[in-house]
């Protein structure tokens, strides 16, 4: 039965949970620290490459890998453009799944990845999210009967035997406790711990033979991803993490006073390594717009806040939900978001934080030389490059370059030298920027579905304004800056980030998708001008945000 609760003051928890969320009583919770520490420790040797991983899940992993690229390399890689990247993109999924979960878990990141891999990569693993064969109802009750410690109907008194979802380390199934409440149980696919560590000893090695090959796997660099899924993956393996990392998202949010999210309440003694307990949610499916404004849910409200959370947990305290895709997150008929599946979290050291919060202030104040050198912190750039240089080299100083007013000829020409100086440069996507920017993307996406008229530009300046007001001494304080006077939001920078000149007062979402549609038509006609056939996909994006004033 539900009550209201009183650890709402520390979490942003259901007003009226069934259970009340003691983080010092939680017997699950100890020894926790020591746990993520020696995973941290591991992590050096999982992902060293050797001079050969496991012979026989390299031989599977090579021939499954090696099918598919020669299988491409026969059949679309003629056909040029996205036509050919759409094939490759296919059997390499097609290999994924053949593959088994640790594969389908790196691509269900390359799912989330908009913006960062090419589109219809992230187009065809999105299959990963939803099509992962469940186990059987016998796999999952020896699993849990093993961690319960007996049988099932001593704590449950029903789970349904059909999951809820199945993704590629575990599954949830609703159930309902013997005392009637209904929870949801997660539950750990038995053997995929062992395979993960085989499978990343694979990755590990293939990884450094990616680097430089194509420009993509250059600046997504390979060996940085590998070692982010490995952190991300390992700690999936052990829920007990999880579940801790749900009472830090929850209590990080109620310290900012940020009530539009609620978190479910992990249960107080039935969270064990490989199975979690949960508090049930229900709201509505993130696309359903339709039904959320039947219920009178402001779904601009909810973008709003989603922006806004999101900045203020990196900005302030480092963490931050490090998977927002729309199967982890529902609308609440209340109108609050309810987060899920926080496995991968998102965890910045003090100095990474630091470098973040100077990249974010710089791009709303239009600093570039700060910019670069947040993204040299990051790691974005070799420890030794010459901010000035990196400037000069990118024209970041330039004026803002309309890309809707470019030839397809020039966009691709403009690509190709932005792409070949970051390489010169010593570009890299650290591991860090890369769960950031994945989640703008995302954020990026739920405008399009939620608010498509949302005012970009009064936005971007009210959020601005907003974290001035309320974190502004605290930030200039952290960041050595003498006086709130230094971080105004520059409009016109911002403007220049969009390739747009200051003149242009309004650019709704709408708008800019519809920009995005001209610079992708271009790419396209230009593709089936080469090669005769027609394109498929789209090609790169122009994305919001400010790398210079190049687009």
């Amino acid at each position: 039965m539900s009550i209201r609760r009183r650890d709402t003051a520390i979490g942003v928890f259901s007003d009226d949970g069934p259970w009340e969320v003691e983080p010092d009583g939680l017997t699950w919770r100890r020894g926790l620290g020591a746990v993520r520490a020696d995973l941290s420790a591991e992590l050096p040797r999982l992902t060293r490459p050797r001079i050969l991983p496991p012979a026989r899940r390299l031989g599977t992993s090579l021939w499954h890998l090696g099918r598919a690229l020669g299988l491409w390399y026969v059949r679309e890689r003629r056909r040029g453009g996205s036509a050919s990247i759409a094939g490759l993109s296919h059997r390499l999924r097609v290999a994924a799944e053949r593959l088994g979960p640790t594969y389908i878990k790196l691509g269900q990141i390359i799912a989330s990845g908009d913006g960062i891999f090419p589109p219809e990569l992230v187009a065809e693993f999105k299959w990963c999210r939803d099509q992962v064969p469940p186990e059987p109802w016998s796999v999952v009750a020896r699993v849990l009967t093993e961690e319960l410690g007996g049988p099932i109907d001593q704590t449950f008194a029903s789970v349904e035997r059909t999951p809820l979802a199945a993704a590629s380390i575990a599954q949830v199934h609703a159930a309902t406790l013997r005392d009637g409440t209904p929870v949801v149980v997660k539950v750990q696919r038995p053997t995929v711990a062992a395979r993960v560590h085989d499978d990343l000893a694979v990755m590990a090695w293939l990884a450094p033979h990616l680097v430089g090959r194509i420009p993509v796997a250059a600046l997504a660099n390979p060996p940085a991803l590998v070692e982010l899924f490995a952190e991300t993956i390992t700690e999936e393996l052990d829920f007990r993490l999880e579940a801790e990392n749900m009472l830090d998202i929850a209590m990080t949010f109620a310290t900012l006073d940020q009530r539009a999210f609620v978190v479910p309440r992990p249960h107080p003694m039935l969270v064990t390594r490989r199975m979690l307990v949960m508090e049930r949610l229900e709201g509505f499916n993130f696309a359903d717009v339709a039904g959320m404004h039947a219920a009178g849910i402001d779904t601009e409200a909810v973008v709003r806040a989603g922006m806004i959370g999101f900045l203020e947990g990196c900005m302030l305290y480092g963490i931050f939900h490090g998977d927002l895709h729309s199967g982890n997150l529902f609308v609440l008929p209340s109108g609050k978001t309810a987060l899920l599946d926080f496995g991968i979290t998102g965890r910045l050291t003090e100095a990474k934080r630091l470098a973040l919060l100077s990249l974010l202030v710089g791009a709303s104040n239009g600093d570039i030389p700060s910019q670069v050198t947040a993204l040299r912190d990051l790691g974005a750039f070799p420890d030794d490059v010459d901010v000035q240089d990196v400037i000069d080299a990118l024209g970041l100083e330039g004026p803002p370059v309309d890309p809707t007013m470019l030839t397809a000829d020039e966009l691709v020409a403009e690509m190709q030298r932005t792409v070949k100086t970051l390489l010169a440069l010593g570009a890299r996507l650290p591991k860090e920027l890369m769960l950031f920017v994945k989640n703008l993307m995302f954020l990026d996406g739920a405008i399009a579905t939620l608010a498509p008229d949302l005012d970009l530009f009064a936005e971007v300046e009210a959020i601005a304004l907003m974290f001035a007001t309320k974190h502004g001494e605290r930030i200039m304080a952290q960041l050595g800056l003498e006086a709130q006077a230094d971080w105004a939001p520059d409009m016109a920078g911002i403007k220049a980030g969009f390739g747009l000149d200051e003149s242009t007062e309004h650019l709704t979402h709408r708008e800019l998708q519809a920009r995005r549609a001209q610079v992708r038509e271009k790419f396209e006609a230009r593709g089936r001008d080469r090669d005769g056939s027609p394109g498929r996909g789209s090609g790169p994006r122009h994305r919001p945000g400010r790398p210079g004033r190049r687009s």
